[in-house]
This record gives C-alpha cells, sequence and structure tokens, in this order.
C-alpha cells in the first residue's frame, strides 16, 4: 500500500512555493490547479506544473498534480498538460461516480500511449467533496487499476450537507467512515482532509487520531508546520511495533512450530487474527521504512 502520511498541497503557480516544496519532508507533493488557482491563472498553473513536476521528487516525494474537476470544461486541457515523464499521479476532485474514474483513467491512457509513456504508469487519486460522492464511493473505488487513494473534502463535504465544519468533525463522521472503509474493502489509502486551523497543534493532532481510527493513514497538509504530526500519527507507535515484534515471534516459534493456533504471551492469547495484526503493523512499518530510506537515498 502506498505511503501518504502527508500529501502537502501548494498552489501550482505560486513559484515560490513550489520551488521550496521538495526540502520539506512529505511524503506527497501535489501541485494543485484547481481551487487554490484562480480562473485567470490557470493556464500559468499549467506551465508552471510543466516546468517543475520533474522536480518535486528531487528528495524521495512522489510528484502529483489535482486537476480542475469535469464539471469546469478545465480538466482536458490540464491533462492535456500534465501528462509527462516525471508525474508519479493526478488527482481527480468532486468525483461522484464511476463514470468519472473510468472517462480520467482512458484520458490518461490516450495521452500515455500518444506520448510514448509506459501504460498504466500514471496512478490516479479521487476526492470525495458531497453526499452524491459518498454515496457512490464503493463503485468509485473499484474504477480503476490506477486507483492508489480516496481522499476526503471536508469543506466542499459540509457545504454540500449545509452544515458547519467543526475541528471537532462530528458532522464528518459517517462520510469519513464510509470513506475508511471503502478504501480498506479495495485495498486503497483512505486520506483524510485538510485542517485549516494549521496553527492549532494539538486540535490538529487530536483530528488526526480520530480519522486514523476511521482507516485513515494519511491526510492532505496546507501547511509545512503539520507534516511532522502527521507522520506521527500515521505511522505504527514504536511501543506497538516492538508488541508487534513480540507477538509474532512468540507465535510463530510457541505456536506454529509447535502445531498450535493459540499461545499465552503477558498474561494474553494470542491467535491467528492477533497473530495477523502484528504482521500488519510490521508490514507498514517496513513501508515507511522504506519511504524514509528512499528520501535519504535522494
Amino acid at each position: 500500500m502506498a505511503v501518504r502520511r502527508s500529501d502537502l498541497y501548494l498552489p501550482a503557480n505560486n513559484e515560490h512555493m513550489v520551488l521550496k516544496a521538495p526540502a520539506l519532508g512529505a511524503d506527497v507533493i501535489t501541485l494543485d490547479m484547481e481551487d487554490s488557482v484562480p480562473p485567470a491563472e490557470k493556464a500559468a498553473a499549467r506551465e508552471m506544473v510543466k516546468k517543475y513536476i520533474g522536480k518535486m521528487s528531487a528528495n524521495g516525494a512522489e510528484a502529483w498534480v489535482r486537476i480542475n474537476a469535469w464539471d469546469t470544461d478545465l480538466t482536458l486541457a490540464d491533462l492535456d498538460a500534465v501528462v509527462m515523464e516525471g508525474l508519479d499521479g493526478i488527482t481527480l476532485p468532486k468525483c461522484e461516480g464511476l463514470a468519472d474514474v473510468r472517462r480520467l483513467d482512458n484520458e490518461i491512457t490516450r495521452l500515455e500511449k500518444l506520448r510514448g509513456l509506459p501504460v498504466g504508469g500514471i496512478k490516479m487519486a479521487i476526492l470525495i467533496e458531497t453526499s452524491l460522492g459518498v454515496k457512490k464511493v464503493e463503485e468509485c473505488a473499484g474504477g480503476s487499476h490506477r486507483l492508489v487513494a480516496i481522499i476526503f473534502g471536508a469543506v466542499d463535504y459540509t457545504r454540500d450537507m449545509k452544515v458547519t465544519r467543526t475541528d471537532e468533525a462530528a458532522e464528518q463522521y459517517y462520510a469519513r467512515a464510509v470513506i475508511g472503509s471503502a478504501a480498506r474493502a479495495y485495498g486503497l489509502v483512505a486520506e483524510d482532509a485538510p485542517f485549516p486551523n494549521y496553527q492549532d497543534v494539538e486540535a490538529f493532532r487530536a483530528n488526526c487520531l480520530s480519522g486514523a481510527q476511521l482507516g485513515f493513514e494519511g491526510r492532505q497538509i496546507i501547511n509545512p508546520k503539520q507534516i511532522p504530526v502527521a507522520h506521527e500519527v500515521y505511522s505504527p507507535a514504536p511501543e506497538r511495533v516492538e508488541w508487534a515484534r513480540k507477538i509474532t515471534k512468540v507465535f510463530e516459534e510457541e505456536g506454529l512450530a509447535k502445531g498450535s493456533a493459540s499461545v499465552g504471551f503477558e498474561g494474553k492469547m494470542i491467535d491467528i487474527p492477533v497473530y495477523r495484526d502484528g504482521l500488519n503493523i510490521l508490514a507498514r512499518q517496513k513501508e515507511i521504512e522504506e519511504k524514509e530510506a528512499g528520501k535519504r537515498k535522494a
């Protein structure tokens, strides 16, 4: 599974911010051509992506772009500009059904073939930002082999629901739970919404923790100060990793090797589901360690 603990969003038309991005340590850098770029700057944003997308992975981050939604009539021009060598993935906003996913997949495939790029090499993520998107998220999740992530858009979702967005996010619980479950069912990363109140570190941490309990493994980042907290919360805690190492070793040596499917350890029973939980934690830790090693190597 992809490591997307931090997905740093930057306005694609802001050259100063774009140039600083690779040194900030995010897992993913997304040059945004949608909400953070005013209409008059859309063409400039495309040119900036063409100029700099290949440099975004200089320090081991994945290089992504967020294009404009299908209903803007800007999407095809965006794709024509950005499908190139050096681009790792494309995020589609306002996704509301299987047709949206397949249309994007087909258009990327057409451009890859036209430009001699490996077909299927560019990945996709979808943003679920409306009540209809939440309703259709499961069909969207299975819509393309390119998909690696489902991203929740809380601001647009709460606007669509005609409710007030809060840091505590009680009004987002249902949508987050549905998205987390759909992502897990299809082996995708559930990525949480931006947290606008970036100065309140503890509120951000609490919001990350609540999402992690619903299956989210990363989130959109709108300020570099949020990156360390996101990496902490969406990585297995050191004590959980140590626990996983101990119980998998004990289960393999005292259980499986001796023909038993359960063993006692520190006053608790370890059976196959617990063992599998331990394996999952160790696998996730290995993915993160490999990601960080890639950043150091770059």
